[in-house]
């Protein structure tokens, strides 16, 4: 038994326009993490990601770069009580 964690990540900066979206994509898609990623009116960036306890961590300590463009001014995660069982990781519009 797997023993999975799913949390929320709110990525504040210059994160739109800059792929933050799809390169989060290919890195989550590379830990087998899933979940998604989307742009905000705020103009941040929020993502939920679920999986394994030390791969979810990784993804969140990859939130705090981002893309090759972006500038992370600030990152704020939080640990979900409950597991969404998503099936892949999808960037959402």
């Amino acid at each position: 038994m797997t023993n999975k964690i799913q949390i929320q990540v709110n990525i504040h900066g210059r994160v739109q326009g800059v792929f933050f979206r799809a390169e989060t994509k290919t890195a989550a898609d590379k830990l087998d993490i899933k979940g998604y990623v989307k742009n905000l009116p705020d103009q941040s960036v929020e993502a939920v990601f679920e999986g394994e306890q030390p791969l979810v961590d990784q993804m969140v300590e990859w939130c705090h770069k981002g893309s090759v463009a972006a500038i992370v001014e600030k990152v704020l995660a939080q640990t979900l009580d409950t597991i969404s069982d998503f099936e892949t990781f999808e960037i959402r519009y």
